[in-house]
């Protein structure tokens, strides 16, 4: 690897070569590995000698793992790691061409930071912000020249998660971006912009992820393992939304919450829950308490192991149009059994309704007849209390609702919010690209059933949601 130099009126479009990096915890450490890799002079800084000796040695470690994993050879961890230093003073950063920082989400603490730095540094100098909750244009306040200020958001873990979102301030010029975005790439991130809300694209299209289990679970819907159960086996998500809470935190989820509420003036879609209030009054904070919505102070798994899909032993005959009769239709003859009669996204089995969304892997039944029908048919089933939309189908059509409404107000473009939820949150598809396979005129119906249920905002149709199922015919 070559080390950059530093070449501040030259670098627009290209890597900076001399990165600082603010804050050696996990984020920062993490970062830090990332920016040596590139090549660039890497400097770690923490006013803390503990902090910083832990990070230093955490991206050691890190770049030493890489090499294990045949990620990179041991040549080229050994000269990244040669690109590290260290310093416990601010003044040691005056050559960075960018500097990330790391630092507490306290919008104080970063104004401080930021009126140093733009001390210390060339007015060149981009300034970068990892905050995953702070508008980036409050942020730049504490900045002399605040059109240098730029989000660069990473995931947790930094060196594993491939995504970047940049985001740009109400001043941030063409230059400074450019620069984040090239910087990005170099250490091989997908790279995608965002503009400066809360929760930027990401975190902002998932709000209902969260927000809408806590409300089915409110209404007595379905218990946590069951919501949990039906979103990681019907919708293929690596986590449940209790299980993603507990490792969060509920503490931070619930701050998160009601950061989202204040900064859009009382948004319905973003009102936080009183179950989070409650547990977060009780201690129960999650994993690293013990106790979440899950207890974890036993040895093993905090939940059984999720079993193996029922084996096709029956058949049934399928009525009713759509992707979720067309699904069951292709797995049967459909020439003997109960009748499942289906309408959209659910119907009924010997007047028993039922639930279903698309790619067909889980039915919500609501009992026996239902039950033995659909895994006869070689599906998974969980038994809910009747409800418009079920379980998933309901966060599901919330989630796309949500990145509609993101897209009409130009937070991000379908492809980057489809981009951003499967790299920055592992999510199985893209809202956008589930929307298609669904059908967005019946994505439209389950919100507006529950729009007539309820009689909230909480649920009206984003205007780019009904524009796309009008094109859609």
């Amino acid at each position: 690897m070559e080390q950059g130099g530093s070449d501040l009126d030259g670098l627009a479009g290209r890597a900076a070569g001399v990165i600082g990096v603010v804050g050696s915890g996990t984020m920062g450490a993490g970062i830090a590995q990332l920016a040596c890799k590139t090549g660039a002079r890497t400097f770690l800084h923490d006013p803390l000698p503990e902090a910083l000796a832990r990070g230093t040695q955490a991206v050691h470690e890190g770049l030493n793992k890489e090499a294990s994993r045949g990620k990179l050879t041991a040549e080229q961890a050994q000269e990244a790691g040669k690109l590290l230093e260290p310093v416990d003073q601010l003044e040691q950063l005056s050559s960075c061409e960018l500097v990330i920082e790391a630092a507490p989400e306290r919008l104080q603490v970063k104004h401080e930071l930021y009126a140093r730095l733009s001390e210390i540094v060339s007015e060149q100098c981009v300034l970068a912000s990892n905050t995953s909750s702070l508008p980036i244009t409050a942020v730049a306040t504490g900045a002399s020249h605040p059109e240098r200020v730029v989000g660069m958001h990473f995931f947790n873990p930094a060196p594993l998660m491939r995504l970047l979102e940049v985001i740009s301030g109400v001043l941030s010029n063409d230059r400074s971006l450019a620069i984040a975005d090239a910087t990005g790439t170099a250490m091989g991130k997908d790279v995608i912009r965002a503009a400066d809300v809360p929760g930027f694209i990401v975190n902002r299209c998932n709000r209902p992820f969260g927000l809408e289990a806590l409300r089915l679970l409110q209404e007595r819907i379905a218990d946590v393992p069951t919501i949990d159960r039906i979103v990681r086996l019907g919708g293929g998500f690596r986590m449940g939304p209790f299980e993603l809470s507990d490792l969060v935190g509920v503490d931070t989820g619930f701050d998160v919450s009601k950061s989202f509420y204040e900064l859009s003036f009382g948004e319905p879609r973003w009102r936080p829950s009183p179950i989070q209030a409650r547990q977060v009054a009780a201690g129960l904070h999650g994993r690293k308490t013990g106790r979440g919505y899950y207890d974890y102070s036993g040895e093993g798994l905090h939940r059984p192991a999720d079993s193996d899909q029922p084996a096709l032993s029956a058949d049934a005959i399928v009525t009713g149009d759509g992707p979720v009769a067309d699904a069951l239709r292709a797995l049967v003859p459909g020439r003997d059994g109960p009748e499942i009669a289906v309408d959209g996204l659910g119907g009924t089995v010997d007047g028993e309704p039922f639930y279903a969304i698309v790619p067909l892997a889980l039915v919500e039944v609501t009992g026996a007849a239902g039950e033995e029908a659909f895994r006869g048919l070689g599906l998974y089933t969980e038994r809910v209390q009747p409800a418009s939309g079920g379980v998933l189908a309901r966060i599901v059509c919330q989630v796309i609702n949500e990145s509609a409404f993101a897209l009409g107000e130009g937070v991000g473009s379908v492809e980057d919010i489809d981009k951003g939820m499967m790299l920055g949150l592992s999510h199985p598809r893209g809202p956008f690209t589930w929307m298609e396979q669904i059908g967005p005129d019946l994505v439209l119906s389950v919100l507006e059933a529950l729009g007539d249920t309820y009689r909230e905002e909480r649920y009206r149709p984003a205007p780019a949601l009904r524009r796309l199922a009008d094109e859609a015919g």
